[in-house]
């Protein structure tokens, strides 16, 4: 007889399951993003509150905003200094501090300060967040990780949004704040109680700006500003076309909101093919099809049903430009990945100023759908800085 070879064939390994972590870190997000989107829903209540006006109480979300770029441009390399771990404790602590002052402001312009110190919490957190996602995702489920922490920003545009508006309306509205600032409490405890793997480098922190040399960042970054500011120039002025040009009640903001946080949710379960095809080759095809959704949302611009099933596919593109965002700029160099992501969210938050800045007057003089088009521009743009 002869020699048959019956060595059987190697059992394919398990695939390796997300870190418990992952899905503390998606709660800290929810925390952070809660707060930079309840102000906009309840501000009528908070400036009848303080007899004032809403955009009067909007320069507290302006401060907020502020906050973060210059925290995160000047504050997260710490966190390749003395690590994320550590870093986000901090940060989550000023966190709430700041949600209670916010709660118990007897003037507007006191809000406005506890908003301001929200902001730079926020800018050590985000970074660290995204800094620790990447520490702990296991080999070949980076995406995976990363997309189940991004889901996060679902939860508070979903279900924080919702839960402010009717927190504030059966309670006050500084209970919105104090709730807040609890979820921030809970979330410290749970990320003390973590174990962190993160190896901090110790010794000097590295240069806010030093970050730039490293190779193949500054396309990331002009990537990061082109597909933001296309975001938040649409985004902003959403609800007022909803209102105003479809003749919607206010709450249809709410409709569009859900709409876009399931999408945005449900890309996650498809983060796997970002792990087997890898993020350099997903990530201008991402943004060529963002591209192509701000096109088609063009198109339906007047129709308030198909814009608002349209806004499900937005946020499934944005999960996965966002996705592969967070994936390139962390691999870059894991000695310096909170600097790095620290710049990644100092260009997201002045995208935020930009966006709703330059795309006023094209909103008002051409109307949404020219608004759309332009932003299908820039995500050509931000298409090829990714290919490059």
């Amino acid at each position: 007889m002869s020699n048959v070879d019956q060595t059987l064939p190697a059992a394919a390994e398990p695939v390796a399951r997300i870190p418990r972590a992952a899905y503390l870190l998606t709660g800290c997000i929810a925390v952070i993003g809660s707060n930079s989107l309840v102000l906009g829903p309840i501000a009528p209540e908070v400036a009848a509150g303080f007899g004032s006006s809403v955009p009067v109480v909007m320069t507290a979300a302006s401060a907020f905003g502020l906050g973060t770029a210059a925290s995160a441009l000047f504050l997260a390399r710490y966190i390749d200094r003395f690590g994320a771990k550590r870093m986000l404790q901090r940060a989550l602590a000023l966190l709430a501090v700041a949600l209670l002052a916010s709660a118990a402001a007897p003037q507007v312009i006191v809000l406005v300060a506890a908003q301001l110190l929200a902001g730079i919490a926020a800018g050590i957190a985000l970074p660290a967040i995204y800094a620790s996602a990447a520490a702990v995702a296991p080999p070949g489920r980076e995406s995976g990780t990363i997309g189940v922490v991004l889901t996060g920003w679902t939860l508070s545009m979903v279900a924080g949004v919702s839960m402010s508006a009717v927190l504030a309306d059966l309670v006050h509205w500084r209970a919105v704040f104090g709730a807040v600032a609890l979820l921030s409490a809970i979330a410290l405890a749970a990320i003390s109680a973590m174990s962190a793997d993160d190896k901090p480098a110790g010794g000097v922190a590295p240069a806010p700006l030093g970050a730039l040399a490293t190779p193949g960042i500054v396309p990331l970054l002009i990537a990061c500003g082109a597909f933001m500011t296309a975001f938040y120039g649409v985004y902003g002025y959403l609800g007022d076309h909803l209102h105003q040009a479809l003749g919607r009640p206010v709450s249809a903001n709410g409709l569009a909101a859900i709409s876009y946080g399931i999408g945005f949710g449900a890309a996650a379960l498809l983060d796997g093919i970002v792990d087997r095809l890898g993020a350099r080759r997903v990530m201008p095809i991402a943004y060529l099809g963002v591209a192509a959704i701000y096109v088609l949302i063009a198109a339906v611009a007047g129709t308030f049903t198909i814009l608002i099933a349209t806004m499900a596919l937005w946020g499934l593109g944005n999960h996965f430009g966002l996705n592969v965002l967070v994936m390139r700029l962390s691999a870059l160099d894991p000695s310096r990945r909170g600097t790095i992501m620290g710049l990644n969210s100092a260009v997201t938050y002045l995208a935020v100023s930009v966006g709703t800045t330059a795309f006023g007057p094209l909103y008002a003089n051409y109307g949404f759908a020219a608004s759309a088009v332009v932003a299908a521009v820039l995500m050509l743009g931000a298409a090829a800085a990714a290919w490059r």
